[in-house]
């Protein structure tokens, strides 16, 4: 049996900016994809926080050190510029290795600085 679990996350996000004319995605910067252990162009669950809506994308890397988090194309509509998201990465385990498995997860501050880290962090 296989099970579909979370593998990296990013809690309390800032939304830096949401750009309507691009084809789609988030872009993330790269050094808090790395962290929270997800990849380039791989499926996300975003949650915002201020508005309750969630959307299914993709993460896009972003300049390393720019603590970017700009919603692009359709998404744009789904959040603002300060609004505060989580972004989900889950990946399919089979049983053994999903039962002790640990997510990468970093909570991040105001100016989406990590200022805790958890789990296989």
């Amino acid at each position: 049996m296989q099970k579909i679990i979370l593998t990296g996350k990013i809690h309390t996000a800032r939304l830096t900016s949401c750009e309507l004319d691009y084809e789609g995605s988030l872009e993330i910067d790269i050094d808090l994809m790395t962290a929270a252990g997800i990849l380039p162009y791989e499926k996300i669950l975003v949650v915002n926080r201020n508005n309750g809506e969630r959307l299914e994308t993709y993460a896009i890397p972003g300049t390393a050190g720019s603590r970017v988090f700009c919603l692009n194309g359709p998404a744009a509509h789904r959040g603002k510029t300060g609004d505060t998201v989580t972004i989900m990465a889950f990946s399919v385990l089979d049983e053994n290795e999903a039962a002790t498995w640990k997510p990468k997860v970093i909570v991040l501050n105001g100016n989406n600085e990590i200022i805790a880290r958890k789990g296989g962090a």
